[in-house]
């Protein structure tokens, strides 16, 4: 049986290295993530926090990896999907991404966040208004659990007073 000699641990953190950041580079080529996000996958698969850190934080100044891009993205993925502000940003703050990305990301996306909950409620329950309490109430439940505030779901909703 041939024996390989141990690598000393220079070139062990080397090839760690090297390992973390080709699991980092197969994960980005799937989708964007998040530096925080991207960080708790390399976790999850057993890398070193310490080297971790350190190849999240040689992706980010190459520009392969960004926060600011990937809330941008999550952003309009979700905007496309139906989904309000408020959503958006909690969904962005479980991420990990920076509050003033979040914020920056929301403005970029230039949403007529009103006209969105007319659209979305009509998908869902078509173009005739709610004409009872009982299905304002139901209208209105399904827009708070897609992210929109008070004001655009009474704008979607007739403008009457509705407590989901």
């Amino acid at each position: 049986m041939r024996r390989f000699p141990k690598p000393d641990a220079e070139q062990a953190g080397e090839a760690d290295e090297r390992a973390i950041r080709a699991a980092a580079l197969a994960l980005l080529a799937g989708r964007d993530f998040g530096k925080h996000e991207l960080s708790g996958r390399l976790h999850r698969r057993g890398f070193n926090d310490s080297r971790i850190a350190a190849v999240v934080d040689g992706l980010a100044a190459e520009g392969l990896l960004s926060d600011e891009r990937f809330a941008e993205i999550f952003t309009a993925q979700r905007l496309r999907r139906g989904q309000g502000p408020l959503r958006i940003r909690l969904e962005l703050r479980e991420r990990g991404v920076p509050e003033d990305f979040i914020e920056a990301a929301l403005v970029s996306a230039d949403a007529d966040w009103d006209r969105c909950a007319r659209e979305v409620r009509a998908r869902r329950f078509g173009a005739a208004m709610p004409s009872d309490y009982r299905q304002r109430a139901k209208q209105a439940r399904f827009l708070q659990y897609r992210g929109f505030s008070a004001e655009q779901i009474r704008a979607a909703c007739g403008g009457e007073e509705i407590d989901p």
